[in-house]
């Protein structure tokens, strides 16, 4: 019995993901979910994107983004956490600090502070906000670094790609 619930521990979060494909991008290796559609990038500091599918009733589609700006370059993880504070605002109307949840481990050596924050979404400060957005993201700080991992989009579809956002931090390992 224990066994059986040891196997499970252990392969819950894989299965939750769904099936993942390995890839490498500047400098790091990782799984991606393949329900995510890679799609082209539209700037050299976007090392790769991905469509993330819209879950029923929501208006658009979701999208992942793996910043990198340059070894040492793209600022700490606490400058970037501020970054991601101002692109919402949670609906209730406490500061955008104050509701999200940071989470800061280590991961084959890298350090990866994540953020997990709901609210309206502006994606530029003139821009209009969206409401219903959820966001997820994650600095990773180690040799070569840092990166910068965004999923932003409605709140059901980044609900629906929250195990697999996961399972790519989990699975993160640097490769130069």
């Amino acid at each position: 019995m224990l066994r059986a619930l040891l196997l499970v521990a252990v392969l819950a979060p894989a299965a939750l993901a769904g099936e993942t494909v390995r890839t490498e991008a500047v400098g790091l290796r990782f799984a991606v979910p393949t329900a995510w559609t890679r799609v082209p990038a539209p700037s050299d500091v976007r090392a790769a994107q991905w469509r993330l599918p819209r879950a029923t009733g929501d208006a658009e589609d979701g999208e992942v983004i793996l910043f990198f700006f340059g070894a040492g370059k793209g600022g700490s993880a606490a400058e970037n956490l501020e970054r991601w504070y101002a692109q919402l605002t949670p609906a209730d109307g406490r500061p955008a600090r104050d509701a999200a949840v940071v989470t800061i481990r280590t991961v084959h050596a890298l350090r990866v502070t994540s953020v997990d924050l709901a609210g309206a979404y502006r994606a530029a400060p003139s821009g209009a906000p969206k409401p219903g957005f959820h966001l997820l993201a994650a600095a990773i700080e180690g040799p070569g670094g840092p990166w910068f991992l965004k999923v932003v989009g409605p709140e059901a579809t980044v609900a629906r790609a929250r195990d697999g956002f996961e399972a790519l931090l989990t699975s993160l390992e640097a490769h130069r």
